[in-house]
């Protein structure tokens, strides 16, 4: 589900892995702002920007 594009659009809830927190896995929840992947499908999660800047990989869409 967090892999295809067509699933997350801006203003989302969601959780993102940062690129230094890919080794824990550590999860950073925020609200989308625009998505930086352009293909439709990326096998590990969809690249987004968050309002606050943060920028990594769409593990969970929370609402």
């Amino acid at each position: 589900m967090h892999t295809k594009r067509a699933n997350i659009k801006p203003n989302l809830k969601v959780a993102i892995v940062l690129k230094e927190d890919q080794k824990t896995n550590k999860l950073t929840e925020g609200v989308v702002k625009n998505i930086l992947t352009n293909s439709p499908t990326h096998p590990h999660g969809i690249k987004v920007r968050l309002e606050d800047g943060s920028v990594g990989r769409v593990k969970k869409i929370l609402g």
